[in-house]
């Protein structure tokens, strides 16, 4: 395996990183550390920046499709990585995740429907859901004995009542760092199954998931949820493409990947991003290295950061997935304003309040830990050091 260097300090500001450069355009200290939104301070693979530098040195970037190259990449990522056999005939490509599950929204259901979360999840599923005039129907996930779970029976009651057309499931989930497991998936899908319930299940995650834990890819569970699903991958989180706007998204149900491919139409949407095409085919091609490296280096943090906090008021939920990490602020005896204010003007760290996330997020912060450990150790001398002034006060 070559040597990677993550613990090398990129420096990021004056590069237009939304992370780095606009702390005070969005309402921040100027000196606050930033580990709130989901991009990891590591450059790609050398392998994927060697593909853009040959298509740049090419010079020309007129519009683009992807040849049968591409998807034979992604199609040997899947089946190395999860044990999934995909056809390149299902894929829709689109400019991003979110982006296409706001499609699949207008294209799914209509203005009213009841589309079901299960909070605290990644916020943008609520924005999507409101913005296109839908019912947010929220069946809260169960925090118990420092984990999280799906309670089934209120989950089914929501559907029931709510004549709920679409779930949305974040697998790993975002931010409570849960990996389903095929019996979790299995009831969840089940449910759906018989009420008639479509769903998306985002799966950007999967490449993170840490030892003792395997992802499980939802049409791979029952042979029937392969038609009641539309799957929703990108290279962008695993291999730090964000900004190349590419995702690739899985629909074997004719009708509605047929109705995707119609509201992709009328949104305007044609070839995707050249230099994301370039660099997805190239970091599944050559990325394997890398990335396992990397989650090793993860783990590393993810180690640094049990121990910093043992002992503390602030609990660590330990993650099964994701590099994002959960904490449990609520022993600090602090309301979700306060929090916010202690942790960005006390601790000087920019995070993403837990409260951004739904029912169930108060008291909560997430943590990026996908950065250089000396950054890491920074973050949590500033809290810990904010944490003891509290204390000691």
């Amino acid at each position: 395996m070559m040597n990677y260097d993550f613990d090398k300090v990129t420096e990021r500001k004056g590069t237009n990183s939304l992370k780095y450069d606009f702390l005070v355009e969005r309402g921040k200290p100027s000196d606050a550390l930033p580990l709130w939104i989901a991009d990891m301070d590591f450059p790609s693979p050398e392998e994927v920046r060697n593909a853009l530098r040959n298509k740049i040195d090419h010079g020309i970037f007129g519009y683009s499709d992807p040849k049968e190259s591409y998807f034979q990449a992604i199609s040997k990522w899947c089946k190395e990585q999860y044990g999934w056999e995909v056809s390149s005939e299902h894929y829709l490509l689109a400019c991003g995740v979110v982006f296409a599950i706001c499609a699949m929204i207008r294209a799914f259901t209509r203005e009213g429907d009841g589309i079901l979360v299960c909070q605290p999840v990644y916020y943008p599923f609520e924005e999507s859901i409101r913005v296109n005039r839908r019912k947010l129907v929220v069946s809260p996930l169960v925090y118990e004995d420092g984990q999280y779970r799906v309670d089934y029976e209120d989950f089914e009651r929501r559907i029931v009542e709510n004549d709920v057309k679409l779930f949305i499931v974040c697998n790993p989930h975002n931010p409570v760092g849960r990996v389903w497991t095929k019996e979790e998936l299995q009831t969840m899908g089940d449910i759906c199954l018989k009420h008639g319930v479509f769903v998306i299940s985002d799966e950007i995650h999967a490449d993170f998931v840490y030892a003792g834990y395997r992802h499980t890819v939802f049409p791979t569970v029952k042979e029937e949820f392969r038609q009641i699903c539309a799957v929703c991958t990108a290279p962008t989180k695993t291999f730090n493409l964000a900004g190349m706007h590419i995702a690739n998204i899985y629909v074997e149900n004719e009708q509605a990947h047929r109705a995707l491919r119609e509201e992709f139409d009328r949104i305007g949407y044609c070839q995707p991003n050249v230099m994301g095409l370039v660099a997805c085919e190239a970091a599944y091609t050559y990325g394997a290295p890398w990335l396992a490296a990397l989650k090793e280096y993860l783990a590393g943090n993810l180690a640094y950061v049990r121990k910093r906090l043992k002992g503390t008021p602030i609990k660590l939920i330990e993650p099964q997935g994701t590099y994002l990490v959960w904490l449990d602020c609520n022993a600090l005896g602090l309301s979700d304003s306060e929090l916010h204010e202690f942790v960005l003007n006390k601790a000087k760290l920019w995070l993403d309040d837990g409260s951004i996330f739904g029912v169930g997020g108060e008291g909560f912060e997430r943590v990026n830990i996908a950065c250089p450990r000396s950054v890491l150790k920074t973050a949590f001398d500033r809290l810990l050091a904010a944490v003891s002034e509290r204390v000691k006060a």
